[in-house]
């Protein structure tokens, strides 16, 4: 009889088996941003993100590699024996997805239920707010850096980019599931609203005269603060600038007014990290 593992792997030999639809034009951002939200799935890819997802109890749908890959993902999907494993020739694979597993497997994931923003923020203490970044790549390392410098929550408008998107999560290292986090309904006014009735100043990222050096901010650890931070170019919402309780902003030197977002995420983070390490 065949082993366990034998039984669970399937192979590609027809893409048009419905079984394969979550893996169809996985470099389609606009179809994919949609089809994985409404289906309730993300993906997972490389060991080290697969097994992060799983860390943090997600569960896999199913995995895709090709055979030389089996061995080391056996330790995954061995723990998941019902769950199908898609093993196909890479050419085959690549037609499917739209590009080559150079990373060695895919996971599709059952997307979490995410948690209320008053779940988020119940005993945190550093937020962050990403306020419609759409670059998948920046969300990613925002989240990285999050993660990294000891940020207890970030929160996402509603027109930011997917967190969940397999860039997001590729570029985050699998971070993205250790920071609680969520998307807001409504901002900014609404989203504003709950964090002072948290009990936080709300600090915008912006380029505004009047502005408080970063290196001059009040960051002391009694002070709950949530940092907003907005797209390049044209910056945090006019909305935003006029909701928030202070300005603030990172000295620039050598004739550059600013960073790129996911660099300042860090830095500001990083001030954060070391005010409290002080006190």
């Amino acid at each position: 009889m065949d082993s366990p593992q034998l039984r669970q792997i399937t192979e590609v030999t027809d893409l048009s088996d419905p079984a394969l639809d979550d893996y169809l034009r996985m470099t389609d951002v606009r179809l994919r941003s949609r089809v994985e939200v409404e289906r309730g799935l993300f993906m997972a890819e490389s060991f080290e993100v697969i097994s992060r997802a799983m860390d943090a109890g997600m569960a896999p749908r199913s995995f895709l590699m090709s055979e030389k890959w089996l061995a080391k993902f056996a330790p995954l999907y061995e723990q998941f024996p019902e769950v199908p494993v898609f093993v196909g020739a890479e050419p085959l694979l690549e037609q499917l997805t739209g590009f080559h597993l150079h990373r060695g497997a895919l996971a599709a994931m059952q997307r979490p239920q995410l948690p209320s923003v008053p779940e988020v923020l119940r005993g945190a203490r550093t937020v962050a707010v990403i306020e419609d970044i759409v670059d998948h790549t920046n969300v990613g390392a925002m989240f990285r850096s999050a993660a990294a410098l000891g940020v207890d929550a970030v929160l996402v408008t509603p027109q930011c980019a997917d967190p969940l998107y397999r860039r997001s999560i590729r570029v985050s290292m699998g971070t993205v599931f250790q920071v609680p986090w969520t998307r807001l309904e409504a901002w900014p006014s609404a989203g504003v609203d709950l964090l002072h009735e948290a009990g936080f100043d709300v600090l915008a990222m912006a380029l505004s005269e009047g502005a408080v050096a970063l290196d001059a901010l009040d960051l002391r650890p009694e002070r709950k603060v949530a940092f907003v931070l907005g797209a390049e170019g044209h910056g945090l919402k006019p909305a935003t600038l006029g909701a928030v309780d202070q300005h603030v902003v990172i000295p620039m030197a050598g004739g550059v007014d600013s960073l790129n977002v996911a660099a300042a995420s860090a830095v500001v983070f990083w001030q954060r990290r070391a005010a409290l390490s002080a006190a």
